[in-house]
Order: structure tokens, then sequence, then C-alpha cells
């Protein structure tokens, strides 16, 4: 079965949404003769075609990103160029520009849908585009949700319960074992900052909800790392001048192997404020390391993932005051901390990429 994978952007672009992508494709093509190609927007205006470890990704040429979507006319005219080559069409919502070409050019072509989250914030978007997804949301053979709280918490996904199938995302378990060198490297990092550590990692914007992060700080005898990049940078380091915690949180680069600041954290933090945070794989990852959580509830995946009491805490949003006090309860705590470190580890084996794998493929065979 040829299979087109159909989003917004593509590795080496950072995401959430785009990382899960780019591992479907990767993991199910050439398994149980699935072939898995990949159509996105680029992120300048030149259509480029190319080859990543083995997969082929269209990319359409862009007038840029606006509201955290491409502004591409192009994506319409590769897309009706290419699709009559696959038997299934696999939307990634959100990504209004995929819906309407569905609509356009292969309304009768196999269809699923992987649900990632709501639109929040372009709400006149999802006003202009309501339409399409309706349609596509009914022509669709199943969705797939990452987590079963997100169909609860969604309106559009209400109307479609008995189509919506849970497969929650895994990662590859072995790329989080704990070596000699990764060890060495990360206790080099502990003496760097300084512990305890508190670790958080993601974009610099709005839904991370990182200022309430930093708020925290100003309570808690810990330093504090956030490593990411984005637009609200500068904002941060305002507020991080303003409380005077420049010496106690650090905005850290994306780096190239995260496993070493997993191992190197006391307690690793998700403070994200809107459910924009469909999933939160960087809690899994941490637990993949023995590390404690924190998130927020946010009718997602992050309550999911994380379980209230057994592999840390979960809080509201926007609270920094609850945050520090979780945070110093565990630093504070031995015991829980030890609790919740061996209870995150066996939570994260249940998330392997074996599993999920299995589901994604057998739930693939039986359209």
């Amino acid at each position: 079965m040829k299979i087109l994978q159909v989003n917004k952007l593509y590795y080496p672009w950072i995401g959430g949404v785009e990382t899960i992508v780019q591992e479907i494709t990767e993991w199910l093509n050439g398994k149980d003769n699935f072939e898995i190609n990949v159509l996105v927007c680029n992120d300048k205006f030149k259509r480029e075609v190319e080859e990543i470890n083995g997969i082929k990704v269209y990319r359409a040429a862009s007038l840029g990103i606006f509201l955290g979507m491409p502004i591409s006319f192009d994506f319409f005219f590769l897309y009706r160029k290419i699709f009559k080559n696959y038997d299934l069409i696999f939307l990634h919502y959100p990504f209004p520009l995929g819906f309407v070409a569905y609509f356009l050019f292969s309304r009768n072509k196999d269809l699923v849908i992987w649900y990632h989250s709501d639109i929040i914030r372009q709400k006149i978007l999802e006003i202009f585009f309501k339409h399409f997804h309706l349609f596509a949301f009914k022509k669709a053979k199943k969705i797939f949700v990452s987590n079963p709280n997100l169909i609860e918490s969604s309106n559009y996904l209400k109307k479609f319960k008995e189509k919506c199938v849970v497969i929650p995302f895994g990662i590859d378990l072995e790329k989080f074992k704990l070596t000699e060198e990764i060890k060495k490297e990360s206790e080099e990092i502990r003496k760097k900052y300084k512990p305890p550590i508190v670790l958080s990692v993601g974009r610099y914007v709005y839904y991370k909800g990182f200022e309430y992060l930093i708020e925290a700080a100003k309570d808690v005898e810990a330093r504090f790392l956030i490593i990411g990049e984005g637009s609200l940078k500068e904002k941060y380091k305002n507020i991080m001048k303003k409380l005077n915690l420049e010496s106690k949180v650090f905005l850290i680069p994306p780096v190239k192997n995260l496993v070493l600041y997993y191992y190197s954290c006391d307690v690793f933090v998700l403070s994200s404020i809107a459910k924009s945070e469909a999933f939160g794989i960087v809690l899994l990852e941490a637990m993949a390391c023995r590390k404690p959580v924190i998130s927020t509830e946010l009718g997602t995946g992050t309550s999911f993932v994380n379980q209230d009491g057994i592999t840390g805490f979960v809080i509201l949003p926007k609270d920094s005051k609850t945050l520090s006090e979780k945070i110093n309860e565990i630093l504070k705590n031995e015991d829980l901390k030890e609790k919740f470190s061996q209870n995150s580890f066996q939570r994260a084996i249940e998330f392997s990429k074996e599993n999920f794998i299995e589901k994604l493929l057998k739930e693939l065979k039986n359209l």
C-alpha cells in the first residue's frame, strides 16, 4: 500500500508534530509492504523533492509561515500532481491546507487522519476552514488520537467518537539507556550548573508557559535549565532580570543529545498552559531516564502520560506558586523522588516504539 502523509512541515524543522510524522514514516516504511512518502510545505519560496533516511519528501514552495501555518499556493498544485499515485491519504490535523486540498482534488480517495490538537489561537482560521475539516472527518475511515483525554475535551472529536482510535505515541527506549559515556557527560553538566537541577525542554512559544516556570524558580533552591529557542526568548530574559534570577535560570539553545540533560536533572517540568500541548513526548523521554515529572492538567495527554501522585505531580496551569511547592516537595523528599523515578520508568515502558508500530500497523491493515 502506498501512503502519502500530509503535514505542514517536516524534518529538519523542529516540532512535536513534525517529529511524530517523521517517526511514523521511518518506522512504518517498508513494513508489511507499506511505502510511505511525505508532502509538506517548505519554509522558503522553492519547491524541493528530496530523500531523507530513505523517505521521499515533497516540499511545496511557500511565502513563509504566518500564525504557525505556511502560506503556500504551490502546495495545491503539488498535491494535485501526486495524490493519484497513492492508495491512502494520511492527513495530520491541524493543517488546513491539507484538508482543503483533499476536498478539492481527492475527495473519493481513502483517508485517515491523525488529530494532534484543537486549533487554539487561530480561531478565525478554524471558522474559515470548518467546512473542509468536517468534510474530511466524515470521510475518514479512522481518526487516530494519542490519548483518550483528547477525545473527551475536543468539540470536534466528540462528534466522531466511533471513528476515533487511541494509539499512544511511542519512543525508542534504546536511545535512553544509561551508558558510561552518558553518565560521565551528564555528571559534567551537573558540575557546571550545580544541583539540584530542574529541567524543561520546548520551543519558546506561548503555550509552553515557561514564564510561570521562571517565576516558580524564585521560591526554589535549584538551577533551572530551559532548553529551546523561539520568539519569546527576550520576554523570558526580561522576567529573569526583573526577578533577579539570572544566576538561577539558564536559557540553553537546542542541544544535539537531550539524553545527557535528562540524566543530569533531578526533576523534569512541562509547564504548558494550552491544549496545543497535546501529548508531551518530552515527558516520556524524561520518564524513560527515570526522572520524576511535573505537568499541567490541560485535558490532553499531559495528564495521561504523567499519573498524578504516581510518576510525579499534575497541577493546574499558570500556577507558579503550586509549581514551586511541588518541585520543592520532590527535591526535599528522597523517598518520594525515588518512588516517582521508578514509577516513571515503568510507565515509559508502556509507550515503547514497538507497541506504537504494532498498533498502528494493525489499524492501517484493517481499514
